[in-house]
Order: structure tokens, then C-alpha cells, then sequence
């Protein structure tokens, strides 16, 4: 038994719709792709997954909570340090937009093509997006910006700017320097 067969079904499904979803896109990849990434017969496939909708909102909640948890620990790591950890994301949003295979946001590149706000993989992308958000405005209050929830919404808009930057060739560096740049900017420090 191979080390992918020896995961739980569910999980190993879920696995071939990250890698494959983020890779090509929703749309180009079939059930029978992850099907035969998963090793799982059509049966079990649909007895875990009823519907594509189904495993998209799982592979979005999945890269959702994943998100959540890397910026949790780091927030409880420092956490007096607000300014750290606006620049640490910073950085990672630099690493991860200059890294080989980056496609770009997930939810973002999910959200151009799910059809109508009534897809479930929208709520995900709403409350994600409205969450990272707010992780943004309280660690700006604890540094004592004013008018955090407008600030943080245009820090959002330059997070997904620098994405785009890194995705096109800028070295992570640059990208972290220009995205801090942009906020100090923003927030006046």
C-alpha cells in the first residue's frame, strides 16, 4: 500500500483537489483527474464529495483554516508586537508570491471563476477575506491607527497588488519592502 493510499479517503481527495485546483484551475480539472489522484473508485468519490460545489467549499474552508492557524500562532507569538507581525506577513506574502508554482490568491483566483454569489465556495471566500481583514484592523488598533476598518481594507488591496507583483517577477524582498512601504504609507508611520 502506498503512502497515499494509506490516508484517510476524504483527506486524500481533498489533497488532489489543493494541489490540482491551485495548479489549473477549478474548471479544468474533472472528478475523474482527482479521482485517479486520490486512488479512490468514482463510488467513493461521490459518496465524500455529492458535488463539485461540495469539494470546492471543502478545498477553499481547508486553505481557509490553514491560513488561520499560521497567522494565529504567529499573532500569539508576538503578542505585543503588532508591528511584527504586519511585517512578517509582509514577508511571507513576498516568499510565497515569488515561489515556484505560485498561482496567485486562492480565493481570489476561486472567486474569477465560481458562478454567482449563491456558491458556497463564495461565503468561504467572503468570510476569509473578511477575517484576514480583521486580523489586519486589530493589530493596526493596537498601534494605535484611527480608522482601522478603512486602512486595513486598502492594506488588503495592497497585499493582493503585491501578489500580483511577485507572480510577475519582483524578488520577495522587493515585494515585502513595497507592500510595508505601501502601508506605513497608509497608516502614517
Amino acid at each position: 500500500m502506498s503512502v497515499i493510499e494509506m490516508k484517510p479517503v476524504r483527506e486524500r481527495i481533498l489533497d488532489a483537489a489543493i494541489e490540482h485546483y491551485y495548479a489549473e484551475g477549478i474548471r479544468a480539472v474533472s472528478a475523474d483527474k482527482l479521482i485517479a489522484a486520490a486512488h479512490v473508485s468514482k463510488v467513493t468519490f461521490y459518496r465524500h464529495f455529492p458535488t463539485k460545489d461540495d469539494l470546492v467549499a471543502a478545498y477553499l474552508q481547508s486553505r481557509s483554516d490553514e491560513e488561520k492557524d499560521v497567522v494565529t500562532a504567529r499573532r500569539e507569538e508576538s503578542p505585543d508586537d503588532p508591528a511584527a507581525v504586519l511585517r512578517w506577513y509582509a514577508e511571507i506574502v513576498g516568499e510565497a508570491s515569488c515561489s515556484p508554482g505560485f498561482r496567485g490568491c486562492p480565493f481570489i483566483n476561486a472567486a474569477a471563476e465560481l458562478p454567482g454569489d449563491d456558491h458556497p465556495g463564495r461565503a468561504i471566500i467572503s468570510e476569509h477575506r473578511a477575517w484576514l481583514t480583521g486580523q489586519i484592523a486589530e493589530l493596526l488598533g493596537q498601534l494605535g491607527v484611527t480608522d482601522t476598518a478603512v486602512k486595513a481594507e486598502q492594506i488588503m488591496m495592497l497585499r493582493d497588488g503585491a501578489m500580483v507583483s511577485g507572480y510577475l517577477g519582483r524578488a520577495p524582498e522587493q515585494v515585502a519592502t513595497q507592500l510595508v512601504s505601501g502601508a506605513r504609507s497608509l497608516i502614517g508611520r
